[in-house]
């Protein structure tokens, strides 16, 4: 029986695994499962896994439950859910009886949750939403006839991409006293009120990171650790060296400090490489483990069936002897081990991504995926041998089902004798095709051995997709990632050339009907080059970057003056001179190529009014463009974990773009 092609409607049909975390005697692992349900509704539901792949669905309901953690004494497992509160409770779901709250917050968000060692405590993080914009508060305003309140603030920071407008609400740092549920304040001293945070092995205190800034937003990155006692009193670890710190771990033989950061005063997008670093709990001499190496533990590989994740995971071996953690190079993610005397062992080898997220004795459990299998559940036993078993196979009856074309790797020379790394996906049958160039976001991320639906999707209408790691991508050392930094349109748009030139080349490529398009940063490659280049019949741009100079002060992460570009938006001509030679719309004057503009008035990381840039001037033009707004309801992600139905008509945008000029 033949296999049909890839639809966009299969994205309804797919089962998606996430944050698997092994029990206390390591002999089962909870993982969160999202599928589409009832109305179109993404639910994420809690499910229990033994080594054998037997699993058993813990969670059921249309609201979702997330973040699920064993509690380390075995007596049941904890998570996070709003199914019958207002608002988010931590649950707790005993090992015999019903899910109950362990908590009675007000309306707000819950942020990150742990678990103390002797099971007595959680500490987790909380914002509250200011009263009038609760349910309750919206609720009084409507009954008295009143409008919807206006929010001010005073805070350079108000707003976050996919979190909204929260103005002078802040996350705070609580501990529930498990038995008694009791829920008292720990800390509140954070400025932008990011904590991460990991307790002592004696279950008594917490090793808490947060900026030491007043304004951290405004001044260099200084993140520190400090020592919380349950009573709230702290101290400063004594020391530590200025930068950014995340993924704070305490030795599990309560004397060494573990985080992932990065030093670099100058580098707020994550140019340089993140290492590791420890330092006795009580402040001392401080070492970065992997300074002889060229990895970074920030590489994230991106798809559109997982979200987006640029932060670190490290974790102690059980005998402090050794960390772990996930290295992404050359389009690959792996599961690794960090030495105390320097460097890193990648387990895992092959063209895949397996991030582990839980280790227990000797192993390791993770998400596993390639170009031409959606994400499951894995594990690696023995790290020696690094091999890779797959636990479940929720998307295996689809499989069996559709025709999923494989990704081919090559490797361009360019002109100025760099390594440009990319993929190919071809459809099925006989060429020529027409071809599309996809170019990611980010920019410091990369393309990979992931499951792509949209490539598939456009295979499976008769294009060839090219994807490609330019300049100012992850995973090929910090040299090709710095190549960029503050200076877009160079080094990158030499790679994008030479992938241009490649497919021209190609004799399965119709050099006539291609197309490029991208996201965010591809959506600003996108639009430099239909300004620098007439070789793509048509473009589509998404989410897009367009103009510096007014995105400087509208995205949720505002540019400082000098900080990773040079200038600033708000001053002279020639302070604002280098932001405006990077910008794309400064080259649109002799723009023909027919663009689709696709953005979301939710957008806060690049706001709508890039793309209403783009859409405005190459209107007065006269180039044929089409505008397809998203509701603010959606989010700068859309295409990875928005609504079923938009993620749905986007893609049937895209393909009819494509179908209309290529």
């Amino acid at each position: 029986m033949s296999k049909r092609p890839v639809s966009i409607d299969d994205l309804l049909s797919f089962k998606l695994v996430s944050d698997p975390q092994f029990s206390p005697d390591g002999a089962r692992i909870l993982f969160g499962l999202k599928t589409i349900g009832e109305k179109l509704k993404s639910v994420n539901q809690l499910w229990v896994s033994d080594l054998a792949g037997g699993c058993t669905q813990l969670t059921q309901g249309s609201t979702s439950s997330s973040s699920g953690r064993w509690a380390p004494n075995g007596s049941g497992i904890s998570f996070v859910s709003a199914r019958d509160a207002d608002g988010p409770q931590i649950m707790f779901l005993p090992t015999v009886g019903e899910a109950h709250a362990l908590t009675k917050l007000t309306e707000g968000s819950v942020g990150d949750y742990k678990w103390s060692p002797n099971s007595e405590w959680i500490a987790f993080t909380f914002r509250e939403t200011a009263l009038e914009f609760t349910k309750k508060g919206k609720k009084e305003r409507e009954e008295a006839g009143m409008s919807e309140a206006p929010l001010a603030t005073e805070a350079e920071w108000y707003r976050l991409d996919g979190d909204g407008y929260f103005g002078d609400q802040r996350y705070k740092l609580y501990l529930l006293n498990v038995a008694s549920r009791e829920v008292t304040l720990l800390s509140d001293r954070d400025a932008h009120g990011n904590y991460d945070f990991w307790w002592s092995p004696s279950s008594d205190e917490l090793g808490v990171i947060r900026s030491a800034c007043a304004h951290p937003f405004r001044e260099k990155p200084n993140d520190q650790i400090y020592r919380v006692r349950l009573d709230g009193s702290e101290t400063q670890v004594a020391g530590l060296p200025v930068g950014e710190k995340q993924s704070l771990r305490w030795s599990p033989d309560g004397t060494t400090f573990a985080w992932a950061g990065n030093v670099d005063l100058e580098d707020p997008w994550g140019v340089r490489n993140t290492h590791v670093f420890v330092c006795p709990v009580g402040g001392g001499e401080v070492r970065n483990l992997t300074e002889q190496t060229d990895h970074s533990l920030t590489v994230s590989t991106l798809s559109d069936t997982k979200e987006a994740s640029f932060g670190a995971w490290i974790e102690w071996r059980e005998d402090s002897g050794a960390l772990f953690g996930v290295i992404g190079t050359k389009g690959e993610t792996h599961f690794a081990t960090i030495s105390l005397d320097g460097g890193i062992e990648l387990h895992t080898q092959g063209k895949h991504l397996f991030a582990g997220n839980s280790v227990h004795g000797g192993g390791v459990v993770g998400v596993f995926s390639t170009p031409t299998m959606i994400p499951e559940l894995a594990v690696v036993e023995d790290l020696a041998s690094g091999t890779i078993r797959t636990l479940t196979s929720f998307n295996s009856g689809w499989h069996s089902a559709v025709d999923v074309r494989p990704a081919e790797e090559i490797w361009l020379d360019t002109p100025d004798n760099t390594k440009l790394h990319g993929w190919v996906i071809k459809p099925a049958g006989e060429g020529p095709w027409p071809a599309v160039l996809e170019v990611h976001g980010g920019p410091h991320a990369q393309y990979g051995w992931a499951f792509f639906h949209e490539f598939q999707v456009l295979a499976a209408q008769g294009y060839v997709v090219v994807y490609t790691n330019p300049r100012g991508s992850t995973g090929y050392g910090e040299a090709h990632t710095k190549a960029i930094q503050g200076d877009w349109g160079t080094a990158d748009w030499v790679d994008i050339q030479t992938a241009t030139a490649w497919m021209k080349s190609q004799s399965f490529i119709d050099s006539t009907r291609m197309g490029v398009m991208g996201g965010s940063y591809g959506g600003y490659m996108t639009n430099w080059v239909i300004g620098h280049t007439k070789e793509y019949k048509a473009a589509i741009t998404d989410r897009c970057v367009s103009n510096f100079v007014s995105m400087a002060g509208n995205s949720d992460f505002p540019m400082n003056k000098d900080g990773y570009f040079k200038g600033n938006a708000w001053g002279d001509l020639n302070d604002i001179k280098e932001l405006w030679r990077q910008s794309p719309i400064s080259f649109f004057k002799d723009v023909t190529t027919p663009t689709l503009v696709i953005h979301s008035a939710g957008d806060l990381r690049c706001n709508i009014e890039q793309g209403e840039q783009v859409y405005s001037a190459l209107q007065q033009n006269g180039v044929p463009t089409r505008f397809v707004r998203y509701p603010a309801s959606t989010s700068h992600g859309m295409s990875r974990s928005g609504p079923a139905d938009l993620r749905q008509h986007r893609l049937n945008e895209i393909v009819s773009w494509w179908k209309r000029f290529l």
